[in-house]
């Protein structure tokens, strides 16, 4: 059989998988999740480098396997945003064992692969909202807080709230 043996259609140059928007999951919702993968990633807008962490929720059930991807602008221009970048990694290392921070080396792909990835921990989510340049409107999730597993986790939020100008501003991308 020829790996080429398939059905065709008339239009064998179109095809389309189907599927459609997922919607981002309610601000203030808080999830149980593990972190499946961490990199350091290169900024095309400024090359800078930034830690980019991939989270796949566990609980709650309707968001379960959904994809969550965090920026951690470890060494953005701004002293404050690079030191809040920093905070929340420390908390991430904290709840996932606090190895990296022992090390008292600077991370690498290997060593927050090896002490960030598969350490539930309960994520806070926000949403984040932008028009593109063609008036398209595109949302998604960002990380507003990290928390302990142990903690009361997989609540979703009663009534999805306005984020703050503050939160707007750090978004992290």
């Amino acid at each position: 059989m020829s790996f080429w043996n398939i059905n065709t259609t008339e239009d064998a140059g179109s095809f389309e998988t189907g599927g459609g928007t997922i919607e981002p999951i309610p601000a203030n919702t808080d999830v149980l999740a593990i972190c499946d993968e961490a990199k350091w990633d290169q900024s095309p807008y400024d090359d800078r480098s930034y830690i980019s962490l991939r989270w796949s929720v566990m609980k709650p059930e309707d968001f379960r396997n959904r994809k969550v991807f965090q920026k951690l602008r470890v060494d953005h221009q701004d002293p404050k945003k690079s030191e809040k970048a920093k905070r929340m990694l420390a908390a991430i290392d904290y709840n996932a064992g606090g190895k990296l921070q022992a090390s008292g080396e600077d991370p690498t792909d290997e060593s927050m692969t090896k002490h960030l990835t598969n350490k539930p921990m309960v994520l806070r989510l926000q949403v984040w909202e932008i028009e593109t340049e063609q008036g398209e409107k595109k949302s998604g999730n960002w990380v507003s807080a990290v928390s302990p597993a142990k903690k009361a986790a997989a609540k979703p939020a009663a009534k999805p709230a306005e984020p703050t100008q503050a939160e707007i501003d750090s978004i992290p991308f």
